[in-house]
């Protein structure tokens, strides 16, 4: 079976859009409300729980990553057998990864006081609120996950996207409402187990109905469970290094600066990864079909595609960039006021590694759509280690500057050429390679002379804050698009891009109009 990438993609973006849009604007509200009821403490608490639980993640080794490539042949070739096997396997290894959360997570319980430097809410019990969080992640993984996976492989993201949204729009009104009425922290992050147990759920019996020929049953022979557990063991590492470079941060800043330095970061990172999750939303849309075109189109289709999807990325993040660049200030300063401002160097070091993240997150979603797991399996815990080490050393005579700076440092000089060597070995030519960077150093100076532009024009205007935003807005929405239209438009990959958009864009049409009848 062919998948329909370029419909699919549609859908899944259009939902996955919509989900994280909503997912960006209701909590925002709520840490606006947390900030103002209850103290941005607890924003502190909130983030260094979620990094600690992203650690012990760990256990899940990249089995669902393994699993859900696994299932791009045998979709394609319709065979039903293998699949029942896969979820099978799947199960067996989620519920086992499940139980191994839960002990070492007990097992940790007694430490947690000692990552917290200061500002912890007296009311509060850390040992209880630590082992809620940890019982929402074990189940998470006991509850049926792995019928989460046919939606991933059969690339039809936009069912969940519509369960999450039922399901999270509970948890934010209860939540809100805490925050407001009962200002009671414990109720709060209940509210979230809840959450999760019922999406885990609701996604099973969806699953269930669409793909009711799936069972968990079967046995894979020798040979296939052992490439399994190759990519799984070859995933472990690249965990690893995610996890450390997206939680040691958290971590690092909490044990040496405290929990107000770190709230005062998070309200920063809270904006970044807001767009970073819109676009991961498009990066993981398209993952399967990209998977799929590896396995049914030629090596220059797809390195035509890498070039489209880079160029695209490329274009968006440097607007994004620009915004950042331009509105950080102004935005912080009307939302949590100036005592909870950070210096505007540190803004400078966001958009740094936003930008950098961007594009190794298209890079990533190329070498997972590939399954270049074992070729990659060193570079990210090298890459987390020299991150760690820095941020050690950097934290205690830059503290937060230091703390920024290093994870775009080690992904600029140990992540990101190490992933470009492993790409450009396995999936492509190595003669792609020169020609490809030549266009991304371009792509990288395009940004930097439109970021300077823009910021240059929006520091000549002194403006209350409120209209301030709105016309720095308007001059970052159209300087850097200017200057990219004029550096690019003779491009090929420009007229790809655009004719791809253009078809994509008459998918989502149709699909709407379908939609609404």
């Amino acid at each position: 079976m062919k998948i329909e990438r370029t419909k699919n993609a549609a859908r899944n973006i259009i939902f996955g859009v919509l989900l994280k849009a909503y997912q960006i604007i209701v909590p925002f509200l709520m840490r606006t409300a947390m900030i103002y009821f209850m103290g941005v403490e607890y924003l502190g608490l909130s983030s260094l729980f979620a990094s600690i639980l992203q650690v012990l993640n760990l256990a899940e080794l990249g089995v669902g990553s393994a699993m859900v490539y696994s299932m791009y042949k045998p979709i394609a070739e319709d065979d039903t057998s293998i699949i029942c096997a896969l979820l099978k396997l799947y199960r067996t290894y989620y519920t086992a990864i499940g139980a191994v959360i839960a002990v070492i997570g007990t097992v940790l319980t007694p430490f947690i006081p000692y990552l917290i430097k200061s500002n912890l809410p007296s009311s509060l019990n850390v040992y209880v609120l630590y082992l809620l969080n940890l019982m929402a992640t074990v189940l998470s993984y006991w509850l049926f996950s792995y019928k989460n996976a046919l939606f991933q492989a059969h690339q039809r993201l936009d069912v969940t996207s519509k369960i999450t949204l039922i399901t999270v729009t509970f948890q934010y009104a209860l939540q809100l409402a805490v925050i407001i009425i009962i200002k009671d922290y414990y109720i709060y992050v209940i509210a979230a187990l809840l959450t999760q147990v019922s999406t885990n759920i609701i996604t099973a019996i969806a699953a269930t109905k669409m793909y009711g020929n799936y069972q968990p049953q079967g046995q894979l022979d020798t040979r296939t469970v052992k490439e399994i557990n190759h990519r799984i063991r070859d995933l472990f590492t690249s965990k690893i290094g995610g996890v450390v470079v997206n939680s040691v941060d958290t971590i690092v800043i909490s044990t040496f600066l405290g929990l107000t330095v770190l709230a005062v970061y998070q309200n920063y990172f809270y904006l970044i990864t807001a767009v970073t999750g819109i676009l991961s939303t498009v990066f993981f849309a398209v993952t399967a079909g990209i998977g799929n075109s590896i396995i049914t189109e030629t090596k220059e289709k797809n390195f035509d595609d890498l070039n489209k999807f880079t160029f695209i990325i490329a274009w968006v993040a440097g607007v994004c960039t620009c915004c950042f660049l331009c509105l950080f200030q102004p935005f912080m300063r009307l939302w949590v006021g100036s005592e909870l401002l950070l210096e505007f160097p540190v803004v400078i070091c966001f958009c740094i590694y936003f930008y950098v993240v961007e594009i190794n997150q298209l890079l990533n979603t190329f070498k997972d759509a590939a399954g270049i797991w074992h070729e990659d399996r060193f570079r990210p815990l090298v890459t987390a280690i020299v991150n760690l080490g820095m941020n050690l050393i950097m934290v205690q005579f830059w503290g937060i500057y230091g703390v920024i700076f290093s994870t775009a440092l080690s992904m600029l000089s140990v992540g990101m050429p190490w992933l470009l060597h492993n790409i450009f070995t396995v999936l492509f030519d190595k003669d792609y390679l020169v020609p490809y960077l030549k266009k991304l150093l371009f792509y990288v100076f395009a940004v930097f002379v439109a970021a300077i532009l823009s910021y240059w024009l929006c520091s000549v205007m002194q403006l209350p804050d409120i209209l301030l935003i709105i016309v720095r807005l308007v001059i970052c929405c159209i300087i850097p698009n200017i200057i990219f239209l004029l550096a690019y438009h003779r491009m090929h990959e420009f007229k790809a891009s655009m004719r791809l958009i253009n078809k994509m864009t008459k998918e989502k049409i149709r699909f709407l109009k379908k939609f609404e009848s």
